[in-house]
């Protein structure tokens, strides 16, 4: 089985570089006109910086792919995880302590690999284009908050599901499914007062009347939300955007400083109007439930291949290879498979912010400034205009920018 698996790996691979490939020949072909409903907005000079950004930044990703992939093939299908695997062995720890080692070291390794990528990115893509303002210091600080905050969860993790596993043989993927769900659930509850201010300062909107023209808006809605913060996130990029954070009575609205600075409170409350659409749309807890029904699921099926013998011999692996070892040959394996079920989900997300935008329009009676709003952060982020039908139908969460500004023009 390993040769077909690599090649099933090969084409899957080969498809997403072509279209990235038709991606960018769709943008060079189409992307010197202003779409219809952008004019004033974006001229041609800002088209053509625009494409030259979305080359530039396709480009890195690409080779960052390749490097990704290249070294999952040395990994799996050139029999470094065996070695890697006897290893973590001959240390002769415990189960708990040998599968935290295992999965750490992997994860600092992929991480360390992708370091030079986002330093490029950052400090010269991003910079190039006006949109980096992240010091050296500021990126190195970062970066050892978040390995920080990864040392301590993953060991976390790591220690209950394998101390799970040991507890309850048989039925262990249910308790795993349980308890990765309430985990998922705290850090929704926590991550807005523990880790978010690690690398934000969040304070009240200091923008006069715009604070009071969001709880109007709320009021309208019908949704009490405790505080209206904005963040400083031109302290790393010039990039805007506006968000939802929290769950329950803990969820705030959060705008970056960027925005605030390029919109009109019209254009503002707009867009948190069309945030506000997913929680009284219930798409917030529809995701959710359909992400753990998943996830159910693929516990079980996941259990049941992780005790059947033949899952090393997919990759001519040693039969008795650690329970971690299988574990990332079947996180491999699930890659493959749930790939062609992408545009799936791509499609369900794309079906709520249509929902979104219909439902933000209803609240203001002013559709005219949703569409204002994303003219606008798409000129300010260079956005891709001309993304290719497919590509978007594979990677694109929202519809393209041009089709939801037309869409909201017939609202209007």
């Amino acid at each position: 089985m390993k040769f077909p698996l690599f090649l099933l790996f090969a084409v899957i691979t080969a498809f997403t570089y072509w279209l990235r490939h038709i991606n960018l020949c769709h943008l060079k072909q189409h992307g010197n006109r202003v779409p219809e409903g952008f004019e004033g907005a974006i001229d041609e000079e800002k088209l053509r910086v625009s494409s030259a950004y979305t080359f530039d930044s396709s480009r890195l990703g690409l080779w960052d792919s390749l490097l990704d992939n290249a070294l999952l093939i040395v990994f799996l299908f050139g029999g470094l995880i065996t070695l890697y695997d006897f290893f973590i062995s001959s240390l002769q720890l415990s189960a708990i302590m040998s599968a935290i080692l295992f999965f750490l070291l992997i994860t600092w390794a992929t991480t360390l690999f992708g370091i030079p990528f986002d330093l490029y990115g950052t400090f010269r893509i991003e910079a190039r284009y006006g949109f980096n303002t992240t010091t050296p210091s500021l990126w190195i600080t970062d970066f050892l908050k978040s390995q920080a905050i990864g040392a301590v969860l993953l060991p976390f993790l790591v220690t209950v599901v394998f101390w799970l596993i040991s507890w309850s043989p048989q039925q262990w993927w249910l308790w795993v499914w349980g308890f990765m769900a309430l985990f998922s659930l705290f850090m929704m509850f926590i991550s807005p007062y523990v880790i978010e201010p690690l690398f934000n300062t969040y304070e009240a909107v200091t923008e006069e009347g715009l604070e009071d023209d969001i709880r109007s808006m709320m009021e309208k809605a019908g949704l009490k939300v405790g505080k209206v913060l904005q963040m400083d996130a031109s302290k790393r990029s010039n990039h805007s955007n506006a968000y939802f954070t929290g769950i329950g009575k803990v969820k705030r609205i959060v705008l970056y400083d960027t925005l605030i600075k390029q919109m009109s409170h019209e254009e503002i409350v707009a867009v948190l109007a069309h945030e506000i659409g997913h929680w009284k749309k219930g798409h917030i807890w529809k995701r959710l439930l359909w992400a753990e029904i998943i996830a159910f699921a693929g516990s079980w099926i996941g259990f049941e291949l992780l005790t059947w013998p033949g899952l090393p011999g997919l990759l001519n692996l040693p039969g008795d290879i650690s329970l971690p070892a299988k574990m990332v040959v079947l996180g491999f394996v699930a890659s493959l498979t749930l790939f062609p079920f992408g545009p799936f989900s791509s499609w369900r997300s794309r079906c709520h912010e249509r929902e979104a935008d219909r439902y933000a329009s209803e609240l203001t009676g002013r559709p005219e400034d949703l569409a204002s709003a994303l003219v606008k952060m798409s000129s300010e982020n260079l956005s891709n205009l001309f993304p290719h039908p497919l590509y978007a139908a594979f990677y694109y969460s929202h519809p393209p920018t041009v089709e939801r500004v037309r869409h909201l023009k017939k609202l209007s």
